[in-house]
Order: C-alpha cells, then sequence, then structure tokens
C-alpha cells in the first residue's frame, strides 16, 4: 500500500508540472483521485513524460558508437559500452526497469479506473485507447530489452517479464513467457483499436498515439514475430494514412525531426544529448555510407576533428518512435519473406530514390538489379542501419536478425560481444530481483 501511496504523491507532483490549475478531488483518506476526461488526460501525459530513454543506453551496446574516455559520462556509460550487466558500478547508468512499471501503473490507472469514472465521450474512449496503446508499448520494449528475440518454436517457454495489469504494486510476479507478453501487448492493441478514434496526432502533441501510429506499432510487432502476412497488411494499412517521405534531394528538414511529414509518433529520446557529448560515431557506421552520393551522410553526421558527431538527435526535436520510412522497409522485409522479390525491390525503390542523389541511386538499382532473395536481405539490413541510425533501432535489429560479433575498446582493452552472446538480452536488475524472488 506504501508504494500506491507514494506514486499517487508522484501523480500529484507531475500533474502541477503539467498545469497550474487545481482540478483534482482531494478525498477524505488524502488520496488524490482523478475522475474526468481532463483529469485522465494529465495522467496519460505524465506517463508519456517519464516514458524511459533506453533507446539511447542500448545505441551504446552496438556498432554505432565510441565512446570518448575523456567525457564527462564516461564512468556512466563504460559498462554499458563492455556489456557488464551483472555486478555494476554504482556510477553506470542502468536501464529504466522500474521506468516502465511506473508508466504501466498510470496506464492501469486510466484503464481500471479511468473507465468507471470518465463520462462517455469521444475524449474518453480516445485516452483508453492511448492508455492501451502505451501499456502494449511499454511492454513490448520490456519484452525485447530483457526477454530472447520472438522464436514461435520457443517462445512459450522463453522467460519474458511480469504482466502486471492491477494497480497492486506489492505483488510478487513470476516472469511471464516471451509468448504470453506478446499475447498480451496483441491483446492490448485489440482494444486500443477498437476505441481509436484519431487518424493522426497534431504536431505539437505526436507524442500521443493515433490510428497511423497503431498500425505502425502493429507492423513493427508483426515483423519481430515474423508473421509476414500481417506485417505486410499493418504496414499498408499505417501507409494509407500517411506514406510522405522526405526527399533529401529537395527539402533539408532531417527525417526524424517531429516535426518532418514522416513523423507518425515521437515519443521516444532515442539519441539524448548527454550521448552527443560523450559519443561519436563508428568509423564502421561512417564507413558504410556512400559518403559522396548517399544524402543522409551529411544530413546524420558532421565532421569534428578527427570524428564526426551525429546531428540528427542530441534534443527533444528528434524524438522518434515510429516514421513513415520504416513501413516501406517494414514492407520490403515482408513482401521478401513472401516469395515476392520484385515487389520488395521496388517497395525499397521508394526509399531509396529519396535518400541518394541521382547518381547514387541509378548505381543503387544497378547493384540491386542482380541480387538474389539473400543478397537483397542483406542489403535491406544494410540499408536500416544507415536509415536508421542512433534511432533506437540497431540494437533491436541486430537482436533479431544479426547478431553478429560486435568489439568495444575501453581504455586499450577490447571486449567482445560474440556471435549469438546470451548478452544480446539484457540481464533483469539485480534490485528487481531482490524486491522480486519470483525473478
Amino acid at each position: 500500500m506504501k508504494k500506491i501511496i507514494i506514486l499517487l504523491s508522484v501523480f500529484a507532483a507531475s500533474f502541477s508540472a503539467v498545469s497550474c490549475d487545481s482540478y483534482l478531488d482531494i478525498e477524505p483518506e488524502g488520496k488524490i483521485i482523478p475522475k474526468t476526461v481532463d483529469d485522465y488526460r494529465k495522467v496519460i501525459t505524465t506517463a508519456y513524460s517519464k516514458y524511459p530513454q533506453h533507446k539511447s543506453l542500448t545505441a551504446l551496446r552496438t556498432d554505432e558508437l565510441i565512446l570518448d574516455e575523456y567525457s564527462t559520462d564516461f564512468l556512466s556509460y563504460r559498462e554499458i559500452v563492455m556489456w557488464k550487466d551483472a555486478n555494476q558500478d554504482q556510477s553506470t547508468t542502468p536501464f529504466q526497469w522500474e521506468a516502465f512499471y511506473s508508466v504501466i501503473f498510470y496506464a492501469n490507472q486510466i484503464i481500471n479506473e479511468g473507465q468507471q469514472t470518465m463520462e462517455a465521450s469521444a475524449e474518453k474512449d480516445q485516452i483508453l485507447a492511448e492508455a492501451y496503446a502505451l501499456r502494449a508499448y511499454a511492454y513490448f520494449d520490456l519484452v525485447n530489452l530483457y526477454g530472447k528475440p520472438y522464436q514461435a518454436s520457443t517462445a512459450g517457454s522463453d522467460r519474458g517479464v511480469p504482466i502486471n495489469l492491477s494497480l497492486d504494486l506489492e505483488k510478487t510476479l513470476p516472469a511471464s513467457s516471451v509468448a504470453e507478453v506478446y499475447a498480451q501487448v496483441n491483446a492490448d492493441i485489440e482494444k486500443s483499436s477498437a476505441l481509436m478514434n484519431l487518424d493522426q496526432q497534431a504536431d505539437k502533441v505526436r507524442y500521443r498515439f493515433s490510428k497511423g501510429a497503431l498500425a505502425a506499432f502493429k507492423s513493427r510487432i508483426s515483423l519481430y514475430q515474423q508473421n509476414w502476412e500481417d506485417a505486410l497488411k499493418n504496414a499498408e494499412t499505417a501507409l494509407s494514412i500517411n506514406k510522405t517521405l522526405v526527399n533529401l534531394n529537395t527539402e533539408k528538414i532531417v527525417p526524424n525531426h517531429y516535426t518532418s511529414p514522416e513523423a507518425i509518433l515521437s515519443l521516444d529520446n532515442t539519441f539524448i544529448s548527454a550521448l552527443g557529448y560523450s559519443t561519436a560515431a563508428s568509423k564502421e557506421l561512417i564507413a558504410s555510407y556512400d559518403q559522396t552520393n548517399d544524402l543522409r551522410f551529411k544530413t546524420y553526421f558532421e565532421k569534428n576533428g578527427a570524428d564526426y558527431k551525429v546531428i540528427k538527435g542530441g534534443n527533444s526535436e528528434f524524438r522518434t518512435s515510429f516514421r513513415v520510412s520504416e513501413l516501406y522497409f517494414i514492407k520490403a522485409e515482408a513482401l521478401l519473406k513472401s516469395n515476392r522479390l520484385e515487389e520488395s525491390k521496388a517497395t525499397l525503390n521508394e526509399v531509396l530514390k529519396n535518400r541518394y542523389t541521382a547518381t547514387g541511386f541509378a548505381n543503387v538499382q544497378t547493384k540491386v538489379t542482380s541480387m538474389n532473395a539473400t543478397q537483397f536481405m542483406e542489403f535491406i539490413l544494410e540499408e536500416r542501419n544507415r536509415e536508421f541510425a542512433l534511432e533506437g533501432q540497431r540494437w533491436f535489429d541486430l537482436r533479431r536478425a544479426n547478431q553478429k560479433q560486435i568489439i568495444h575498446t575501453i581504455s586499450g582493452v577490447e571486449y567482445t560481444l560474440q556471435k549469438n552472446d546470451v548478452r544480446y538480452t539484457i540481464e533483469i536488475p539485480q534490485q528487481a530481483k531482490l524486491n522480486n524472488p519470483n525473478l
């Protein structure tokens, strides 16, 4: 009970940050109880604002970055770069296990209590739809950090994460299987779909879920579950709402900017400012670009002495969760896995013609024309790496498609993440295990 009271106090503090209005009833017991749609809009705004910045941390585990050993945040990130998840130094920035469950608590509050107290309206349906979607998104990220990548043959026995759909924070629940977590994610999405009434959100509130964001989310889930038919269907649904791509030949806007016409959901802070000061793009990542003809190169990176700094992130304007180009990539991969190679190539070309100069695109087309399915799948993954660099996609792409060997050097010592290393699944934090013996 103590934890619930503490979190209700957090509600109060969070609400005051969102609005100076005194709008919440104070019940006789002293608890703050949201009741109206205005109250619950503030609750879910708080939940969105607390969404973890874990994708910034996963970038340190990939082949995308080099950590500056002279930066002020070196000790905070050093063990993440080393893939040292157990017995971490106290200075190490932890992955945000508790923050996920805090967001889930807010969503549960809306779903369990808001349904009863909010008066029927389109806004009530929208808030509930967003709560279901946000809970699904949190569990999806949790299971893809702390559970093994989804494989239909083993998901039923692979350990996932605990599922708590109640407001009882004293429960010490065992971890559900990966299959069970995905089932819960998909169940929440279905409930969200039945209630969602906005196709798209305005720029200033694009951190909120919409029909377009929900369809994009569903397409990513289907991709990770290797359900190619649904991945294709959901990607096409999302593209029917927004199919606009930024043409870097004629436009200056960075595709992952929250005001970009490609933006679908702009929730995740995938490259926090501290990373901008303490890291540089890896030589491997820089070498992957055609620096003359790939227009993303100068859009994403800037020369800084002997290194390249990332300029497509570092502040809240570059929050991104789903954007249009990902839909084309998912569609291309789903078509390829469905033995529709030429359609897959044509789909990916829709993105690439907006990313390369005319000469560069002609060169890419020449190279792609002769590729067989295996070669083109490898090319899709290479282009995903270039397209979504430092947007929080790389760690999860490596997990699901190519758990390759990665070597990082810290203070002259090489640390190796072996191919198919167990550390491609992050260990549940020790504090979480101490609080919950069932883990």
